[in-house]
């Protein structure tokens, strides 16, 4: 049931349009006496997630007495990070999801229903695991926040995704990336139906229908006009329906379909934000399917400091690296610790090129950041940050087409995490 939605393309809702709707769903559940809230960390601060968790810690007070972030295999969230993402709201509430020791098995996807689903690019099970406070915490009301915007390993980003990815442990990660990267990311991105959501969409029906989940979901995209993030959509419901409504938007706010390959690409990664390749490599995904063979693509990442956000998984990038499909796949037959992390595997899958497009990354020279040596030892080039920032710019560059003094032309995108870049011919739905 859909308890509240609204959006267009165009829509600019306000923080009080934020609370109004919220709020309206909030009363027709009626009185709650024991709530959890699942909203994400803080790479995902634009989603508006931060305010919502607020308001609704504002609407039920001491009912909501959990909060448990979907860090998935993010790092902890610091305390600074909780302060400024979700100001008002007490740090006791807060609750650290270890992925690795803190979850349940709710039940198991059968092999062959995966084999069917990803045209037998897959046939093992995949185990549906959450956190144990879902599952044992006694919770009268589950709230899921969070953004649908398009994304690499499920083709978009949230709903059920939140749950057995933001709150799952080791192995349905693992797997769950895998899946997706074995099926191909380009045939997902952007695509509300893909093999691996069909997949959650089973393990929802038949091992969590017992979990009294609400989907709070934003949709937020650039305004071409001023360069600001606005929130163009907000859909809340406890179905399928819910998520299929934000994801329709989000394909028209946030899917730009190009008229030609882009021969150069410039993209920025906030230093508040982006800390690793595990998270910038969106600069790749979200771009991969708009760049011409033969491009570049420009990583500004002044604050880079490491390569996976789990020491486990950096050991992974840095032992195997990033150089294409064929050599991952023989890394992970003929090794048995990346054979146990099949997510790293399916992200080093995602963060090459494969030979069709360079990535020059250019972090920062502090003495945190990654060096030329690391970013060259998993397979990316290396470029000065300091001499790319004097010929691109961000504080001067517009989303979208941007030209140099010496009449060089490229194209600037500014946050990758909002957005999906396509050519058509790359993009076949």
């Amino acid at each position: 049931m859909i308890y509240f939605q609204t959006g267009s393309p165009t829509a600019s809702l306000s923080d009080n349009d934020l609370k109004e709707g919220l709020y309206t769903a909030l009363t027709l559940l009626g009185s709650k006496n024991k709530i959890l809230a699942i909203p994400p960390d803080f790479t995902r601060f634009a989603s508006h997630a931060g305010l919502l968790t607020r308001y609704i810690y504002d609407f039920y007070g001491n009912n909501l007495t959990d909060i448990l972030p979907a860090l998935g295999t993010h790092t902890p969230m610091t305390e600074h990070q909780i302060t400024e993402m979700f100001c008002g709201i007490p740090q006791s509430l807060f609750r650290n999801h270890d992925w690795r020791n803190d979850v349940v098995t709710l039940g198991e996807v059968p092999s062959d229903f995966i084999s069917e689903v990803t045209a037998g690019a897959v046939d093992f099970a995949w185990p549906a695991q959450v956190n144990k406070l879902l599952a044992f915490g006694g919770y009268d009301l589950i709230l899921s926040i969070g953004q649908v915007v398009p994304h690499e390993v499920v083709g978009m980003a949230n709903h059920n995704k939140n749950i057995f990815v933001g709150t799952g442990g080791i192995e349905g990660i693992n797997k769950s990336h895998f899946i997706g990267a074995a099926f191909g990311m380009e045939k997902m991105m952007g695509r509300s139906q893909t093999p691996v959501r069909r997949i959650f969409n089973y393990a929802s029906h038949h091992f969590a229908k017992h979990l009294p989940i609400l989907y709070v979901l934003t949709v937020v995209g650039m305004d071409n006009e001023d360069g600001k993030l606005k929130v163009r959509g907000l859909y809340i419901g406890d179905d399928k329906e819910v998520f299929k409504a934000a994801s329709a938007l989000s394909l028209k706010v946030n899917f730009k379909m190009l008229d030609q390959p882009l021969k150069k690409v410039v993209v920025y990664l906030d230093p508040s934000e982006f800390k690793s390749t595990w998270l910038g490599n969106k600069a790749i995904y979200r771009t991969r399917m708009a760049i011409e063979d033969g491009g570049k693509l420009i990583v500004l990442a002044p604050g880079l400091k490491e390569f996976g956000e789990d020491p486990e998984i950096d050991r992974m990038i840095r032992k195997y690296g990033y150089f294409g499909t064929p050599q991952t796949l023989k890394a992970v037959r003929e090794n048995e610790d990346l054979r146990n992390n099949l997510s790293a595997a399916a992200h080093l899958i995602h963060g090459s090129s494969e030979g069709r497009f360079s990535v020059i990354y250019c972090p920062g020279t502090a003495t945190e950041n990654l060096t030329k040596q690391e970013i060259e030892g998993v397979g990316f080039e290396y470029g000065s940050l300091e001499e790319m920032n004097k010929r691109y710019n961000p504080s001067k560059l517009r989303d979208g087409w941007n030209i140099t003094d010496e009449g060089e032309e490229f194209y600037y995108i500014s946050n990758p995490a909002i957005g999906l870049w396509a050519v058509s011919e790359r993009f076949k739905d």
